[in-house]
């Protein structure tokens, strides 16, 4: 499904740039030291794939860091980034992406300097995260990825906060990165592109549908396309809405109208485990997110996953994830 212009305006400016020259449009990647190389790479290859597809170098792009030179990414990526030197060379567009050097925020002084020349700006999911967390007060909506939303509301008032794809307040893009990234570039060159090229871009990308930038992020497993039974749909949504208040199986199994015996039974069909096992892993899974992205203590998170204390946490952390919470937070 293509991206539409949403406005008579920036449909006749769509069918005017389609009927003329591309627009050439220039983009600076930010990165730095653990940054996220699969935004990063879906960033370059959406526009490489759009220049493919237009015949010609439409869209440039390069790689800027406040550390230029070799840098490493999360998972071992390099790449040769450019110096961000103080209004020199800004580009039409800059996307920051997430991963260590998104969370150390060293891209705000380039952040507003294109805000200055009123040009785009996107930060993806750490990045966003960190800018909501400077902005006390944000004109518009934000977001940013669900898992570090999770911390947000855990550890501040953020009323504006969303869980769409992206947002814009501003004139700054926030947006949830990761698989979505490759539609959030979409989103942004779509208005130099005519409509027929944005459909046939997404097919090249293998794109089965091009969300709006609206599109709820899918961070519930009732989402999933295999829980075709209505019944288990309902029991693991309201296991995510009560994890801090955890219920025991027979209260589940009344909650959806079935045996407790069905209900163990048909979460070993989908799950292969039990309600009880399942619900503890969701609550641990939760609980090593507030670990990782907050400074919460163990006994206000042991409060917000529902165990009864630090050490019964302490306990299904190790258990699950082969450290305990101190070590995990300790690799931050």
């Amino acid at each position: 499904m293509p991206i539409k212009a949403s406005t008579p305006a920036l449909r006749d400016t769509v069918e005017t740039i389609a009927d003329k020259a591309p627009m050439r449009r220039s983009v600076e990647i930010y990165v730095g030291r653990g940054f996220c190389e699969f935004e990063t790479s879906a960033i370059a290859k959406a526009l490489n794939t759009a220049n493919e597809m237009l015949g010609e170098d439409v869209f440039s792009w390069r790689y800027v860091s406040e550390t230029p030179g070799l840098l490493t990414g999360k998972c071992g990526m390099i790449v040769r980034a450019e110096p961000v030197v103080q209004d020199h060379e800004l580009a039409d567009t800059i996307f920051i992406v997430g991963g260590r050097s998104g969370r150390e925020a060293a891209w705000l002084p380039r952040l507003h300097q294109m805000r200055r020349l009123g040009r785009s700006v996107a930060l993806l999911s750490d990045a966003a995260t960190a800018y909501i967390k400077r902005t006390k007060s944000p004109v518009g909506k934000v977001t940013t990825h669900w898992h570090h939303a999770l911390s947000l509301k855990e550890t501040g008032h953020h009323p504006k906060l969303t869980n769409n794809l992206s947002e814009i307040s501003a004139g700054v893009t926030t947006a949830a990165g990761s698989g979505a990234t490759m539609e959030l570039v979409i989103a942004h060159i779509a208005p130099y592109l005519s409509t027929a090229d944005v459909a046939e871009l997404g097919n090249r990308l293998m794109l089965h549908v091009l969300r709006s930038p609206q599109s709820e992020q899918p961070n519930d497993i009732a989402l999933m396309p295999a829980l075709s039974d209505d019944r288990l749909k309902r029991a693991v949504e309201i296991i995510e809405s009560s994890l801090d208040q955890p219920l025991n199986v027979c209260e589940l199994a009344q909650e959806v109208c079935v045996s407790t015996r069905h209900l163990e039974r048909i979460f070993k069909e989908v799950f292969q485990q039990t309600p009880a096992r399942f619900y503890k892993q969701l609550r641990t899974k939760k609980a090593r997110a507030l670990i990782e992205e907050t400074q919460l203590s163990m006994v206000e998170i042991a409060v917000a996953t529902g165990f009864n204390s630090s050490s019964s946490l302490n306990e299904a952390i190790k258990k699950q994830y082969g450290a305990s919470p101190k070590q995990i937070r300790s690799k931050r």
